[in-house]
């Protein structure tokens, strides 16, 4: 997976919905579901 943000040893997904136009993503590796998610890179940054 190429599109991750790292933040204190949490990876998190980015993806782009054209339909919806806002960036999303989940955290990953982890046994629960925590997702977020904004309509510009720095508000994707600042949910997760």
């Amino acid at each position: 997976m190429k599109d991750v943000m790292i933040y204190k040893n949490y990876i998190g997904s980015v993806h782009y919905s054209t339909e919806d136009e806002i960036f999303f993503g989940k955290i990953e590796g982890i046994n629960d579901s925590i997702s977020y998610e904004g309509s510009s890179v720095s508000e994707l940054k600042a949910a997760f």
